[in-house]
């Protein structure tokens, strides 16, 4: 089935009473330099919404399991991995990191619990004295210099985003509790259960369906300086912002959250466990101009900027657009992913779209405005 709307051709389905968005998802390409895009969402373990159109290169069309870097969205998988650890009693949030990394306990963080890791209130949001931008493509080179590293604030004492560092700060603590890397555990315990991409650390034989990331025109520098594009990028674990997925895989396992933990006889958490990892933990504004409400790794949404998402819901965005977040109440899991990024100040984003990027926000809430008719 397909729609042609502004010389983009939409492919994919949506269940009746959803045909709204397909719509929106068509409009985006006409109001925004959408390039290729897909979207998805499921409503009680159903895939009411699972589109995607556009190019995924120059060269090839965007595909039903085309693959993108979701950029920081793919903190909630990381985020999610940590959780699960909890969850089997392997891994205690409370307990300083040094029970399970020793290493960490150099230049005074000893004490430090493991939730400030998820909490982004660390004081580790900076990458470590001594480290190059190719140094994110060393796992051990990574861990080690944060393991060393000062803290730039009393832990506990405020949050501020750990924007790369997030991903090797909880990955390594996923990896001495687990034995496995953090993609490796996100592919075997997550992603392979529920039967979605969704690869931190891209095999180099997937590269073939993969889109290109392409750049913000706003953004002067490329990311950390280094080409996201790269094949040393895709491959690196960077597990707080190159984890490759599509908006099917973030929809299914946020569907799954939005369930209690389950999505079709797979158990990914708890309910109890879905609740804590729910639980608003720290909000105040931080450096991004943008009041932030976070979770134990996850974020709630922008509760005075009129974002979209329900009060209930809770996931993670990345940079540019992408994000997939749980409603509980709806049992509502939804996925965005993109190859264009765009950004705005906080300024530009507020209020028409909820400090979010504001093709997702659409999206949202032609998710929501389909529900609302179905009563």
């Amino acid at each position: 089935m397909a729609t042609q709307a502004a010389d983009i051709e939409v492919r994919g389905e949506v269940t009746p009473g959803f045909e709204g968005v397909r719509e929106t998802f068509a409009e985006n390409f006409a109001l925004f330099p959408e390039v290729g895009a897909s979207v998805a969402a499921m409503v009680d373990g159903e895939m009411v919404v699972d589109l995607w159109a556009g190019r995924a290169t120059e060269e090839r069309g965007w595909e039903r399991d085309t693959l993108v870097n979701v950029w920081s969205s793919t903190k909630g998988a990381t985020a999610l991995a940590a959780h699960m650890l909890a969850d089997r009693g392997l891994l205690d949030l409370e307990a300083p990191v040094v029970r399970y990394w020793p290493e960490f306990g150099a230049a005074g963080k000893a004490s430090m619990p493991v939730r400030y890791l998820l909490t982004h209130q660390a004081g580790l949001n900076a990458m470590p004295e001594g480290t190059a931008n190719e140094s994110m493509f060393d796992w051990e080179r990574m861990v080690e210099a944060l393991a060393a590293a000062t803290p730039a604030w009393a832990p506990g004492s405020k949050h501020e985003y750990h924007a790369l560092t997030f991903g090797w700060l909880v990955g390594e603590v996923v990896r001495r509790v687990s034995g496995k890397t953090p993609g490796d555990f996100i592919r075997d315990e997550i992603a392979g259960p529920l039967g979605i991409d969704f690869e931190v650390g891209l095999a180099a034989s997937e590269d073939h369906r993969v889109a290109s990331i392409l750049r913000d025109p706003k953004q002067v520098e490329p990311i950390a300086g280094v080409d996201w594009n790269s094949r040393a990028c895709r491959a690196a674990q960077i597990p707080a912002a190159n984890g490759h997925a599509n908006a099917r895989s973030l929809a299914t396992m946020y569907g799954a959250l939005a369930r209690g933990g389950e999505l079709g006889g797979v158990r990914l958490l708890s309910s109890e466990a879905v609740e804590r990892a729910a639980e608003l933990q720290v909000h105040g504004l931080e450096a991004s101009g943008f009041h932030m409400y976070r979770t134990l790794g996850f974020m709630r949404r922008f509760a005075q900027d009129g974002d979209a998402r329900p009060e209930s819901s809770w996931g993670h965005a990345g940079a540019g657009g992408s994000q997939g977040f749980a409603d509980p109440e709806r049992r509502v899991g939804f996925g965005y992913a993109m190859s264009q990024m765009l950004s705005a100040t906080p300024e530009e984003r507020r209020p028409s779209s909820g400090g979010m990027d504001p093709r997702g926000q659409r999206l949202v809430s032609s998710v929501y405005a389909a529900l609302d008719a179905q009563g």
